[in-house]
């Protein structure tokens, strides 16, 4: 479903790029990373839910999650917005609330790909080759609850459909 290379040069320092490709219309994988409600069903490794995930898209706007592990610990995580480019660009600062000093700078591109939508995310400032290492799971798996929510998605969609479909045949 995609690739994920993890990078450490000296240009860029530690880096984690990811890429996936989604079966899905990029209005659709942008509306499932850009408004909380569709992003609380993904966000997070497996396993783990965010109850909360407040989302102010606009350059300078802030934006807030919490996600719960499965053994119930809480971890908070906090940015800023830097730049939008709706269907297209976002890059934010990524912060762990946990660990205020130390800012990292994500960017996700998104591009169509005829009715698939590729996403590549990148990830900047890790501590250390483990931080990156565990980022990359956590991201990872994220990605993959993506897919499937996505693929839930389409299939309600379809479902739904069919259902009118169904009814505008029956009313003739």
């Amino acid at each position: 479903m995609g690739r994920s290379t993890a990078t450490n040069n000296s240009s860029d320092g530690r880096k984690l790029v990811l890429t996936r490709t989604y079966d899905a219309p990029i209005d659709l994988v942008w509306m499932v990373w850009a408004d909380p409600q569709h992003a609380k069903q993904w966000w997070g490794p497996r396993g783990f839910t965010a109850p909360v995930v407040e989302l102010d898209e606009r350059p300078g706007g802030k934006w807030r999650a919490q996600m719960i592990a499965p053994d119930g610990t809480e971890l908070w995580q906090h940015g800023v917005y830097r730049e939008i480019v709706p269907k297209q660009r976002i890059v934010y600062t990524f912060v762990w609330d946990r660990e205020p000093d130390h800012e990292m700078l994500v960017s996700v591109d998104f591009s169509a790909r005829g009715k698939k939508t590729e996403i590549t995310f990148q990830q900047t400032g890790f501590a250390s080759d483990g931080e990156r290492e565990g980022h990359k799971g956590g991201w990872s798996e994220s990605f993959d609850r993506l897919g499937d929510y996505l693929k839930q998605l389409g299939a309600k969609n379809k479902t739904t459909s069919k259902a009118r479909k169904g009814e505008a045949h029956a009313r003739k």
